[in-house]
């Protein structure tokens, strides 16, 4: 039995619909979710999502892949996609949650130049004399997430921009584990940026596998492994998002978006995005719906 079909993967822990926004982060306090469950988050895991916990005041129980340890200092977890973890809280502990979804990290890592392999391994970082400052970027960067002001994306992804730059300058990169899980998510990671970069291209599975060095039978298996369904589903998913987001945030027309995701016209553009949404683009952009797509792993 896949060690996926025991432990949930969730988008946020403990919801079974998509996010309700088109935000590619999530930030929240440790107290707004966890106290929901009796400060006891299970062991779950995120198919495509980086998290960043940030324990300011407190003590917790922290369990990643297996290994448990006990933490009573101002640190940060990073807890890398597909990385198998849960907490338990004292009681009033506090701190922030802060996700990352597949999309945002690749802005990122074009904007360092480079792959930000301090997300990639699962890590405990104390924070010590920066504690003060911490604190502060992640109280700021929630009270920007949860307002409306002026240039908030921009204050937003500065403040993150600040937090890796912090966070890439604490850790040495380390060697990755080259057991058979590990691979495995190696694979899935890998296939995550090349669906990154190529989404609006409409390549062949069989291409992308090819790409990572995989048939297209074993990479459809390590889909349903890891998001529960197939390759294909992923990248329409993909093309989900960006159609959402450019009907909503930009003035483009139908056909303008559709030429944008590389569609060969706009009407098959049309039945693609109401196949999967049961609404036409037109409707969705003056009544959005972004949990309309039952499958709850949708890429972010």
């Amino acid at each position: 039995m896949s060690l996926n079909n025991i432990v949930p993967v969730f988008k946020l822990y403990g919801e079974s619909l998509n996010w309700p926004t088109p935000e590619l982060l999530h930030c929240e306090s440790i107290h707004s979710r966890s106290s929901l469950y009796e400060w006891n988050i299970r062991v779950h895991q995120h198919a495509d999502l980086v998290q960043l916990l940030y324990m300011h005041k407190g003590q917790a129980e922290i369990e990643i892949e297996g290994t448990r340890r006990r933490v009573n200092q101002a640190c940060l977890q990073i807890v890398p996609a597909l990385c198998i973890h849960g907490f338990r809280f004292a009681p009033g502990t506090q701190g922030y949650s802060l996700s990352f979804a597949a999309p945002l990290i690749a802005q990122f890592e074009e904007q360092f130049g480079r792959p930000l392999q301090v997300l990639m391994q699962a890590a405990c970082v104390p924070v010590k004399a920066s504690r003060g400052q911490i604190n502060t970027l992640f109280h700021t960067l929630q009270n920007e997430y949860e307002g409306d002001g002026e240039a908030r994306d921009m204050m937003i992804h500065s403040l993150i921009s600040a937090l890796l730059v912090w966070l890439n300058r604490q850790c040495k990169p380390v060697l990755i584990g080259r057991d058979k899980v590990e691979r495995r998510r190696c694979v899935i990671r890998r296939f995550n940026k090349l669906v990154e970069s190529h989404y609006r291209e409409h390549l062949s599975i069989a291409h992308y596998a090819s790409l990572i060095g995989l048939s297209s039978v074993h990479l459809n298996t390590l889909c349903h492994e890891f998001y529960g369904h197939s390759a294909l589903g992923v990248l329409h998913q993909r093309l989900m998002l960006e159609a959402k987001r450019s009907l909503l945030y930009t003035s483009m027309t139908i056909s303008q978006i559709s030429d944008y995701l590389g569609f060969s016209d706009a009407t098959y553009f049309s039945r693609f995005f109401r196949r999967h949404t049961g609404a036409t683009p037109k409707a969705f952009r003056i009544a959005p719906v972004w949990d309309s797509v039952p499958d709850k792993k949708l890429i972010r």
